[in-house]
């Protein structure tokens, strides 16, 4: 089996992406054989549907939406907020990001998987299939689904081709594989979140983010994980319990038959996605050469 990595920035790191891409194409022995690119995900800034995190990403949709059919690469909107009501359905933004990424499957340029949305609200899942019909869902990890049996639940729901549990169940081995395979292909494993393992308000915080996605007021949510202060550190996230690193995919989790590994990381910058690209995707002999290629190019700015 392959590993396919979904990779975070579809707007927020397009200039990162139109880098490494044609790299990743001319240079393919620099990376491991047995990982690909299964998506890039994100949502522009001010995008009312989007959670998760706050979307900062500026660039032109329609860019966007060439340099992912131009690599054969599903382009993913994230459409996670946790409070939408009808009233925020006829968005204009939000409509016209669907009526542009809904090409369709069978487009020769979607390489026969087409575009998703990574979703949250079932009353926007409902309207989107009525409306925009040529896009597949994604369960989001905002649903924080830390109980096995509802879990499971999601995984067999038809609307979702994928669904990314809360980063908790990633070492529940013995249930894992009691999954039929059909399950486990639906299976989308978080692999570097550094949130505090026994973290409480995830939702909240979540929940929080849809508040401001809306434009609404809310109270601040202060994450009460020791050390927040620091901000997300990738040495940290490597510390945590919940964490798959690349030994764990190849050894654990390919053999067990899941091959969908999510990579976090919109709300950082540009520096941090470029070590996660090192660690997952490249040959340890290598990383220089990938790592020399980005930073001589003048006009990204990394930092």
């Amino acid at each position: 089996m392959k590993a396919y990595y979904h990779l975070p920035g579809l707007f927020e790191f397009y200039e990162l992406y139109k880098e490494f891409l044609p790299l990743y194409r001319k240079h393919r022995e620099y990376f491991y054989d047995w990982c690909d690119i299964g998506s890039i995900y994100g949502a522009p800034a001010d995008c009312v549907w989007g959670g998760g995190r706050v979307g900062f990403g500026e660039h032109d949709s329609k860019e966007v939406l060439k340099l992912m059919q131009e690599y054969g690469i599903s382009a993913r909107l994230t459409f996670s907020n946790s409070l939408l009501t009808r009233e925020h359905l006829p968005d204009k933004k939000c409509n016209e990001l669907c009526r542009i990424f809904d090409i369709g499957r069978d487009n020769e340029r979607s390489r026969g998987f087409g575009n998703g949305i990574i979703i949250y609200s079932d009353l926007l899942l409902d309207y989107i299939k009525e409306n925009y019909p040529g896009f597949y869902f994604v369960s989001s990890t905002t649903k924080v689904l830390t109980d096995f049996g509802e879990f499971e639940n999601e995984l067999n729901r038809e609307d979702f081709r994928y669904v990314v549990p809360d980063f908790r169940l990633n070492k529940s081995f013995e249930k894992l594989k009691a999954l039929s395979q059909h399950q486990k292909d639906k299976v989308e494993f978080l692999c570097n979140e550094c949130c505090w393992f026994g973290c409480t308000d995830r939702k909240k915080c979540y929940e929080t983010v849809s508040y401001k996605n809306l434009g609404e007021d809310c109270p601040e949510h202060y994450c009460a994980t020791p050390d927040a202060g620091q901000g997300y550190l990738f040495s940290k996230a490597m510390e945590n319990p919940g964490f798959i690193g690349v030994d764990d995919i190849k050894n654990t989790y390919l053999p067990m038959g899941f091959s969908n590994f999510k990579i976090e990381g919109r709300g950082l910058g540009s520096a941090m996605i470029l070590e996660f690209l090192l660690y997952y995707m490249t040959k340890p002999q290598y990383q220089i050469h990938v790592r020399e290629h980005i930073y001589l190019d003048n006009m990204l700015d990394l930092f």
